[in-house]
């Protein structure tokens, strides 16, 4: 995605900054990419707001969503200057975690893929929002960090639920106690990414794995997201139960039906989405 500061010219002649966050629906894909690249995409309430927006655009007619970031970094975390101008810092960034959240809670529960490229710095909220994604594709020299309690803040955007269950524990607790950076070779091997890949290839690799998705068994992807969400709470007999449920759905389903044609007739499947 191109880096972004131009301003947005009115018909009357008047100029408005650009729009916090950039949504493009290409194909089956709906792209959505943070839009403040002069401050790093560092969230404030306007990019909240507008996240939220572009995150309830994802329809029927959508097979995968990718989020990336304009400019140098992903997204460096919070606004910590819209923070300090704050007359009451707590509430404020109450109501500001709330609205992410709602982002957050709506990218977790899509049934199709979410896709994420991180490149640059990838801090705080940023890499919360690294957390929600089902494919995370990072560029070799992003570093990831959560920062939160280097400036005496606790984590917000799900951290403090979706590392723990990829990187473990003590783990997680030792980074985010330390503030320390995480390479993307470290964040690979501790589950917090799926791919590292060259810096110039982030946004290409991560658009062919969404357009990729975005056309495959869709109702099959959401079924298994279900079944690792739900997973979490269940014993293993209950989990027994609910895959073999599951894959007695897909069987029967028109998706289910092409693959094991196509596989029979040596081709490649032809999926509806």
């Amino acid at each position: 995605m191109a880096d972004s500061t131009e301003t947005v010219e009115h018909p009357a002649g008047t100029e408005a900054p650009a729009p916090p966050v950039l949504v493009e629906r290409e194909g089956r894909v709906l792209a959505i990419s943070l839009n403040r690249p002069g401050n790093g995409n560092a969230i404030d309430m306007p990019l909240a707001d507008a996240l939220a927006d572009a995150v309830r655009q994802v329809d029927d007619g959508i097979g995968a969503v990718l989020i990336l970031g304009e400019g140098k970094h992903f997204c460096l975390g919070g606004d910590l200057e819209e923070f300090g101008a704050a007359e009451e810092p707590g509430p404020f960034l109450d109501a500001l975690a709330t609205r992410l959240h709602e982002s957050v809670a709506a990218l977790a529960e899509l049934d199709v893929p979410v896709v994420i490229g991180l490149h640059g710095g990838v801090g705080g909220a940023g890499m919360s929002l690294a957390g929600i994604g089902d494919v995370v594709v990072c560029g070799r020299s992003a570093k990831l960090r959560p920062a939160y309690l280097a400036v005496g803040l606790t984590p917000d955007g799900g951290m403090s639920w979706t590392l723990p269950r990829t990187m473990g524990r003590v783990r997680f607790m030792d980074l985010a106690m330390t503030g320390s950076v995480l390479r993307a070779t470290d964040a690979l091997s501790m589950g917090v990414v799926s791919r590292v890949v060259d810096d110039d290839e982030v946004v290409g690799e991560a658009s062919r794995l969404a357009s990729q998705l975005a056309n495959g068994p869709t109702a099959s992807y959401g079924r298994l997201k279900t079944l690792v969400r739900d997973g979490e709470q269940r014993d293993l007999r209950s989990q027994l139960f609910a895959e073999a449920t599951a894959i007695g759905v897909s069987a029967g389903s028109p998706e289910g039906r092409e693959g094991v044609a196509a596989f029979l007739e040596k081709r490649s499947p032809k999926f509806q989405g």
